[in-house]
């Protein structure tokens, strides 16, 4: 199989199809540009004497989200419930299953040493997609003779354009957040129960990689593509790692690939990600914490009324902390590289008391 790369959405147009779509937005660096609409092009089969090279698509059209009644997810956050399960007062949820003995094991991954970051850049252009842009203020001064210079920083991380970390206190159902603690505990001076601090040791563990378009031989999901618990065993079969307790399980689903190809397009109506109902896989494997470079949830979700039900289950249900709008790009290409996907993971939140999450530049170690 030959594959044909190309250096901007139009070379090569005719020897690919691209199923028409709204453009898309942002950079991997910045999150986004101006609103476009993508091309489509017809496949051209060249007909050669000797060997026909295959061409892969950019992306193939993907299911989306099966539809789900509100009653259905409401019995989901019951089936999944880990209210209890380690004390009326646990305040870490499944940080829980991160155990001195998973770190050890996480740290036997890591082979030569190379790190690989897989965060944004702090994205500090307003756009449709970045109604709250990062802000970065350099001042200089003399402190005691020396000439030295200092910042402030100022940002609102959650939503879709900066990469972070979604805490406990983060997403609440019916009025409780995890372990029934109620959203009255939630107040300007932050979140009495369940804040960001709980996670001040880090997130130490393994971590999977599901790298999805290259599984399916494509550059990128087709937004909207909806993923469910059989394309993640899918994947299992084909690499040969199962996906277990305490582990911290990535998803790429080619979204900055998608941008540098197609341009901007409307994010939060047309996602690739994850369905609900991956919620009850991932209280069956014991998953620590999810991250993507989407926001794990497919858009639209399948749920009437519910933009990411995913998030819902997993923080209130399980207590499971989100990782979202990540750059998997580098570490995709390094594991790929390495034929390896699974590696030492490393993230570490800033120690806000009563914070809903923090911004987190978590890291690769292979």
């Amino acid at each position: 199989m030959i594959r044909v790369a190309q250096t901007s959405p139009d070379a090569a147009a005719p020897r690919r199809h691209v199923p028409a779509s709204q453009s898309c937005g942002g950079s991997p660096r910045s999150a986004a540009r101006a609103p476009g609409r993508l091309r489509t092009a017809a496949a051209l089969i060249l007909p050669v004497l000797l060997v026909s090279p295959v061409v892969l698509p950019r992306s193939a059209a993907g299911q989306p989200a099966e539809p789900v009644s509100r009653a259905e997810f409401d019995r989901w956050m019951e089936e999944i419930s880990n209210w209890g399960r380690w004390g009326p007062e646990d305040e870490l949820g499944t940080l829980n299953l991160i155990t001195d003995e998973t770190r050890q094991a996480a740290a036997r991954l890591v082979e030569d040493g190379v790190s690989v970051s897989m965060a944004l850049d702090l994205n500090t252009e307003r756009d449709a997609l970045n109604a709250n842009p990062f802000e970065h203020t350099l001042s200089t001064s003399r402190f005691t003779g020396h000439e030295v210079a200092g910042d402030v920083y100022r940002v609102q991380y959650h939503g879709f354009a900066h990469s972070h970390v979604d805490g406990l206190p983060h997403f609440a159902h019916d009025g409780r957040m995890y372990n029934g603690f109620p959203v009255s505990g939630l107040t300007e001076s932050g979140a009495e129960k369940l804040g960001i601090h709980n996670a001040r040791n880090g997130i130490v563990t393994r971590g999977v990689l599901v790298d999805m378009p290259r599984h399916r031989g494509v550059d990128y999901l087709e937004p909207g593509t909806a993923l469910t618990a059989e394309d993640l065993e899918d994947w299992e079969q084909a690499t040969g790692i199962r996906i277990g307790s305490g582990d911290v399980l990535l998803i790429r689903t080619g979204r900055w690939e998608a941008v540098r190809q197609m341009g901007r397009w409307n994010f939060v109506e047309r996602a690739a990600g994850s369905q609900a109902s991956v919620a009850k896989w991932l209280k069956a494997r014991d998953v620590a914490v999810i991250g993507s470079d989407g926001v794990s949830d497919v858009m639209p979700s399948g749920i009437d009324g519910l933009a990411n039900p995913l998030h819902e289950l997993v923080i209130v249900g399980l207590g499971m902390p989100i990782l979202d709008n990540l750059d998997l790009d580098a570490a995709a290409a390094e594991a790929a590289r390495r034929g390896r996907w699974e590696f030492l993971f490393v993230g570490a939140p800033l120690r806000v008391r009563g914070g809903t999450g923090s911004p987190l530049n978590p890291l690769a170690i292979f």
